[in-house]
């Protein structure tokens, strides 16, 4: 399996950022690391290997991206307003950086975005931000109100970083277009947050699968029996 590890210059970030490519060909997939994971996560808990047969038969080619959870939604030192401003800076950093080298390399026009926990949010969060773009969205376990980590300050960033509150105004068609999995299990953490997300995308006559699991919790073997699921039903 090839194995390539990128760094460079973020002109987003103003400061180094790093990630792990796998595949030599496919489609492509951004893959988030949990709150506050790095780029090698997914490595180092055995999620690539779980889908190893995607990617050695060149069917898809994994971006497994850094987080900078740590300077945005769970950095307390500094304003929740500062927080959501470093998180848009992230979110371009993905598009414009990570997506466009991705798209570049496959030949693909789309992407998918897939991640377990906190990288579920930033997959969702992503895919519904920018629709013509992704294809696919995969999340397993994630959470999708921000709000419990700003002590209830609020803003239009907020606003639309936060799914449960843009998407019930949100009518780009590309939406629609879109297949969507939200992965969950009966002893989630996470369980009312997709409840909640499936419910507003029912309402909004989305087709989308709310993937319940039964005997399983908020962890890594149950992300690794999700995957490569997911990617099997393309």
């Amino acid at each position: 399996m090839n194995e390539e590890y990128k760094k460079w210059y973020s002109h987003n970030l103003n400061h180094d950022f790093e990630m792990l490519v796998f595949g030599h060909d496919g489609y492509p997939l951004v893959l988030f690391p949990t709150s506050m994971g790095r780029y090698y996560e997914s490595k180092d808990f055995k999620m690539i290997e779980s889908i190893r047969w995607f990617i050695d038969e060149g069917r898809i080619k994994v971006y497994c991206v850094d987080s900078i959870d740590a300077l945005s939604w769970y950095n307390k030192s500094i304003h929740p307003e500062e927080r959501v401003k470093n998180h848009i800076w992230y979110d371009k950093l993905i598009l414009e950086e990570v997506c466009g080298m991705a798209r570049q390399e496959t030949g693909h026009r789309k992407v998918i975005a897939a991640g377990c926990s906190f990288g579920g949010y930033h997959a969702v969060n992503f895919a519904f931000r920018h629709p013509w773009l992704v294809s696919h969205v995969f999340s397993m376990s994630g959470a999708f109100d921000m709000r419990a980590q700003l002590e209830g300050f609020y803003n239009d960033d907020v606003y639309f970083n936060n799914p449960v509150d843009f998407m019930p105004n949100d009518n780009n068609p590309e939406l629609w277009n879109m297949r969507i999995v939200l992965g969950t299990a009966d002893r989630d953490i996470c369980r009312a947050d997709n409840e909640r997300l499936s419910d507003i995308l029912a309402q909004k006559g989305m087709g989308h699968w709310l993937d319940m699991r039964h005997n399983a919790d908020h962890d890594w073997p149950i992300w690794r029996e999700m995957l490569p699921q997911y990617l099997s039903e393309l």
